[in-house]
């Protein structure tokens, strides 16, 4: 698919992950065998195995140690009382957000890939004709290509060379921020809505992942530190790497009560605060 460099068990399952949020792959299907997917990236099944497992960790999958393909897992609807994996809990809780007439979302994160496949729910309950709000403002903090970030880190530095995990996490937070932006400003056209969809960059890495929903709702997800290696162009690379997608998504609710409310106006004054001082506009390039 790529030439000569062979694809990571974490761009397979990037991949299929895609094809899982966009529909092509729907609850219940079954996904290829192994041997099939092997040959269709052009990598060993360990590859495809690795890949497999990292889905089903997100909740994307069940049945990968069966005999059998896996299938790609029913949705779920997460109660807070019991948080779920954020890939798998955030999806429900945009749909219920997207719901309302005026809806209201602002994040602060890594990068924006757990927000850009969440969105997939959303938008395609408003294809299908199931929501249809009047107005959609999203606001994203995201870090800026400027610092240096706390993670993802090589676990040795380099010295002067360019650093290659800082150029990966950079091309994967542009050609999120891109996907996303397109997905809901495409609603103008096909549904007539009033959309906005804005980014600011933030001057520090943020350790943890904060979503709110139309100002009643707070929803929070710590990064998960890991050390593990990535074949990169020149070699297999170490590296300090954070993932969001698995991390418990814990949820508070205004009119849960005092302490929840409290919560969710603190994080909402600390959002708009960062948005109206500190930050900087975010660029692409």
């Amino acid at each position: 698919m790529n030439g000569s460099r062979k694809l990571s068990s974490q761009e397979i399952a990037d991949t299929l992950r895609d094809r899982i949020r966009s529909g092509d792959l729907r609850p219940g299907a079954r996904l290829p065998t192994q041997a099939e997917l092997a040959e269709e990236f052009g990598v060993e099944r360990g590859t495809v195995r690795q890949a497999l497992r990292a889905l089903q960790d997100d909740g994307l999958l069940s049945n990968v140690s069966k005999g059998s393909p896996p299938r790609v897992a029913e949705a779920t609807h997460p109660t807070r009382d019991e948080p779920q994996p954020t890939m798998v809990g955030l999806a429900p809780r945009l749909a219920e957000a997207f719901s309302a007439p005026h809806v209201r979302v602002d994040a602060a994160c890594l990068t924006a890939e757990t927000l850009m496949m969440a969105l997939g729910e959303p938008v395609r309950l408003i294809h299908e004709g199931t929501i249809r709000p009047e107005s959609i403002d999203v606001r994203i903090l995201l870090p800026s290509r400027k610092i240096n970030l706390a993670f993802p880190v090589p676990v040795e530095a380099r010295g002067d060379e360019e650093d290659p995990v800082h150029k990966r996490w950079l091309d994967q937070r542009n050609a999120q921020i891109r996907v996303l932006r397109h997905n809901l400003l495409a609603l103008r056209t096909s549904h007539q809505l009033d959309v906005r969809v804005t980014f600011r960059a933030l001057p520090f890495t943020p350790p943890v992942k904060l979503y709110l929903l139309n100002g009643t709702e707070a929803l929070i997800a710590y990064y998960m530190l890991m050390r593990r290696e990535e074949e990169m162009e020149g070699g297999t690379l170490e590296m300090y790497d954070a993932f969001g997608t698995q991390s418990l998504l814990f949820s508070f609710e205004r009119n849960t009560g005092p302490r929840d409310a409290a919560f969710v106006e603190q994080s909402q004054q600390w959002f708009d605060a960062l948005w109206e001082t500190i930050t900087t506009d975010l660029t692409l390039s």
